[in-house]
């Protein structure tokens, strides 16, 4: 069989990977705290038709390989951390992280499993307990659960991650103070759906602070940011994946038409 068919074939199995995660960014361009992905290629094992040469003693030149290659395969498929733009929303939980980091949420168990996120829209609870849409707490700079009392007349959220109430006495308490952790690696991270991640072998142990504080970014209350994903990008890849698409269907194509030119030699 002839060599550039299954180049096709890799080619089209590979622009198809490509259009499943421009899809995917497409498909979360309004999703809060989204990172969009990117598909990288690299080329296949060559086949080696003839090796390189050295100079001779004679006088005769050195010749370079002759390979042909086989293909392209997936390189890598990665989430691109970039900042998303802030949107106003004037809610008091919603936060936006203006610089790296990450918010951390835990699913309350004993142990505790602690999942990170960009997406801010958090929510109260029955008991007064600052959660995310899916119900994880999120954790102060200790570790546990930010209670505001439902009795509470007021509340607040600083760009340091402190949160104060007022009492039903008129007095200001603070509830605690919201962690952000950060990353050696964070396009390490797994993503684990519901605008979570979570750590892997590559992500670097997290380390946490507050907001501000070793390099990473400030509380921005009454925000959310919104996807990094550009339409305007994606749109622009996809058409380029399909033209790829439709060039390897054609080496295809063309591959078939030689073999059948082949098999017609015999009549």
């Amino acid at each position: 069989m002839l060599r550039s068919m299954y180049s096709g074939i890799s080619g089209m199995r590979n622009m198809q990977t490509k259009l499943d995660t421009i899809g995917n960014n497409i498909a979360n361009v309004n999703t809060f705290g989204f990172k969009k992905g990117r598909t990288t290629f690299k080329d296949m094992v060559s086949q080696q038709i003839a090796g390189a040469s050295a100079p001779t003693a004679g006088g005769l030149g050195g010749t370079n390989p002759r390979q042909v290659g086989l293909g392209s395969q997936l390189g890598s498929i990665d989430t691109i951390h970039t900042q998303g733009s802030l949107q106003n929303t004037n809610r008091e939980l919603d936060l936006g992280i203006s610089g790296d980091g990450f918010f951390r949420v835990s699913d309350g168990g004993a142990p505790a499993t602690n999942y990170y996120t960009r997406a801010g829209n958090f929510y109260l609870d029955q008991t007064g307990a600052i959660v995310n849409s899916s119900g994880y707490y999120l954790l102060n700079d200790n570790g546990g659960q930010i209670q505001i009392p439902p009795t509470a007349q007021s509340f607040s959220i600083g760009q340091s991650g402190v949160v104060n109430y007022v009492d039903d006495e008129g007095a200001l308490q603070q509830a605690g103070t919201i962690s952000i952790a950060y990353f050696a690696n964070p396009e390490g991270l797994q993503k684990e759906g519901e605008n979570m991640y979570q750590v892997t072998a590559n992500s670097g142990i997290p380390g946490v602070t507050t907001p501000g504080q070793d390099g990473t970014g400030t509380l921005v209350a009454g925000t959310l940011e919104m996807s990094n994903v550009d339409l305007s990008e994606e749109f622009t890849e996809m058409i380029v994946s399909q033209r790829a698409f439709q060039a390897n269907t054609r080496i295809i194509t063309t591959s078939d038409e030689i073999l059948q030119e082949l098999v017609n030699l015999k009549r």
